[in-house]
Parts: C-alpha cells; sequence; structure tokens
C-alpha cells in the first residue's frame, strides 16, 4: 500500500483528491490549517467525511509552522507527496498580501525542505494559470514565457515553481508542477463565482458580471481535474526523457503541466447555465474588471494527453447541475 501526504486536504480540491486515492488503495495523511479564509465549518465536514474512509488521517496544523510538514514526512514516509495547501483568490491577494508569502512562500519552503530530507518517489505541487498573466497568446502552452503575472497570488505561485525547480535541481527530487484552470462542482468553495452566482440567485442577490461579461474562462470540472492528478502521480519526471512539446527541466527532473479543459467558455454561457440550473433568471449587475484579473483562460492540453492520456471533459452544462444539486442538499433551497 502507498503513502500519499496531501496538504490542503480540507480544501475543495484537496478532499476531491484524497477520496481518489483512498478509493484506489493509498494510504492517505492529510494535512490542514483550517484557516477562516472561508467557512471552516466546510473544511470541518470534508475531514470529517474523509475520516470515516479507513486508511485516511487528519492531521490539523499551518503548513507554514518550522518542522511541522518535516515531522509528518518523517513518521510517515510517503512515496507521493501533493502540495496543494495555499492560500488562494486573485481579488484577496490585494487585500491581504503577508498571508500569501506565509503560506505560499514558507508554506511551500516548509514543503520542499521535508521533501529533501526524506525524498518521495514524486512530489506534485499546485500552481495556476494565473501564472500566465498578460500573455495573450492562446492557449496557454506550459513552454510559453510567464514571467508577467497580474496579482500578488500569481506572483508567489510563479515565485513557488522557481523554488520547487531548484531544488529538483539539487537535490534529484522528481517533481511536478500543474496550472490549475477555473475549477469548479460540488464541495466548491464560496469565493468562487459559481458559488456566489448559485446562491445569489436563489436568494433573489444580484450576481456581479465582471468586464461586462466580456471574460471567458477554461471552466475545469474537479473531478476531471482528480483524474489529471492521479494519472500525474504515476508520471514523474525523468531528466534527460522529455515528449514532444515537454516543459521538462533540462537540467532537473522538474516539469510544469496544464490541467483544464482545454475549451473556454464565455462567462455570460456560464451564467445561463447557472440560471437553467437553478430555475430562476439572474439579476445582472455589470461592473468593470476587477483589479488582478484577466479577460480570458485558455489551456493547451497536448502535453499532459501526451502524457498521461486524454482526461474526461465534463460538459459545463452538467457540471453545473451537479454543483447546485449538491448546494441545495447542503444548504436547502
Amino acid at each position: 500500500m502507498r503513502t500519499a501526504l496531501v496538504t490542503g486536504s480540507a480544501g475543495f480540491i484537496g478532499y476531491h483528491l484524497c477520496r481518489r486515492l483512498l478509493a484506489d488503495g493509498f494510504r492517505v495523511v492529510g494535512l490542514d490549517g483550517m484557516t477562516a479564509y472561508y467557512d471552516v465549518a466546510l473544511k470541518q465536514r470534508r475531514h470529517a467525511m474523509l475520516s470515516q474512509t479507513p486508511g485516511f488521517t487528519a492531521v490539523e496544523g499551518l503548513l507554514e509552522d518550522p518542522g511541522r510538514m518535516a515531522g509528518l514526512v518523517a513518521a510517515y514516509r510517503p512515496e507521493v507527496i501533493v502540495h496543494l495547501a495555499a492560500q488562494a483568490g486573485v481579488r484577496h491577494s490585494i487585500e491581504a498580501p503577508r498571508s500569501y508569502v506565509e503560506a505560499n512562500l514558507i508554506g511551500t519552503f516548509e514543503v520542499l525542505e521535508a521533501a529533501r530530507a526524506a525524498p518521495p518517489a514524486h512530489l506534485l505541487i499546485a500552481s495556476t494559470s494565473s501564472v500566465y498573466g498578460a500573455n495573450d497568446r492562446m492557449p496557454y502552452a506550459e513552454t510559453d514565457k510567464a514571467d508577467s503575472q497580474m496579482s500578488f497570488y500569481a506572483a508567489t505561485k510563479k515565485a513557488g515553481e522557481a523554488m520547487a525547480h531548484s531544488y529538483a535541481h539539487l537535490y534529484g527530487l522528481p517533481t511536478t508542477m500543474f496550472r490549475f484552470f477555473t475549477v469548479y462542482g460540488p464541495w466548491g468553495r464560496p469565493d468562487m463565482a459559481l458559488f456566489k452566482f448559485t446562491r445569489a440567485i436563489l436568494t433573489g442577490a444580484p450576481i456581479e458580471i465582471y468586464n461586462h461579461g466580456e471574460m471567458m474562462r477554461d471552466f475545469t470540472y474537479v473531478d476531471d481535474l482528480v483524474e489529471g492528478i492521479r494519472r500525474l502521480i504515476d508520471a514523474a519526471p525523468v531528466q534527460g526523457a522529455p515528449v514532444a512539446g515537454d516543459s521538462l527541466s533540462p537540467v532537473a527532473p522538474w516539469r510544469v503541466v496544464n490541467i483544464g479543459n482545454g475549451a473556454p467558455v464565455k462567462l455570460m454561457d456560464f451564467v445561463e447555465a447557472v440560471e437553467a440550473a437553478v430555475g430562476h433568471p439572474a439579476i445582472r449587475a455589470y461592473l468593470p474588471m476587477q483589479p488582478g484579473d484577466v479577460p480570458a483562460t485558455w489551456a493547451a492540453t497536448g502535453l499532459i494527453e501526451a502524457l498521461v492520456g486524454p482526461l474526461p471533459r465534463t460538459d459545463i452544462r452538467e457540471g453545473v447541475r451537479r454543483f447546485v444539486d449538491w448546494y441545495r442538499a447542503f444548504y436547502g433551497g
């Protein structure tokens, strides 16, 4: 039985990934800080559900606390480490930048130090499509230059990629960075658009539509994303063995991989999908673009397909319907 250590295990993506790993026979150790960025009760419920499955060990604590991650790695000797824990949110990074330094920079440093001391077979670390920043050539490819981040959140995630590359080079740590593209689905974060739109429509409140609706996002259903992570676990990078179109480093067993749907959706089509799933029209409030945001995202998926094969692509209306069904079951309405 393989052991996986997952940081951010009570988070949206972490919860779904832990469920999948447990179903696949892994022993899973989940670390989460239960920070109050959004409703802690939602995080606690996710951990409680995971804890009902034999093989899951829940650990609460801040990743950035010195030695916490190293202690867990030394105790459990995981073959796989998946680092998902982070301070998320483009807009919140304008208001509380220090929390991003602590969680995303110091926290990632603690993960790297722990992995250096007791190397796993594969270290996987979450990045974000936001690192592409001001790039306007789409779809975004992993080999594109990404040096013009538009938010401090994105800047910390790009720094995490660079930090991980240096450790992969210095200590031979097989490391995969994955860049997520607008993940959505049941048990999602309350600060994400789908959650906000659903709640607003059900309560008769207006929804805020930025850039007057002139936006596109590569919405990725959470189960499709988790499938990508699961397959990548068994596709650790090997220095000197690239595939076509690879982002593999020439000096380290390190690569960056997009995980996205590969088909951007217009924001207004997304709004209409939510309205259809809820069964009510939204009250629409059109607003300018928010600072730090970008008008469009679109993932090139050729690399991940070359590495692990084509991933499932859940239709946006079906994925939104599943979220709305979960929301109604969990919150009522």
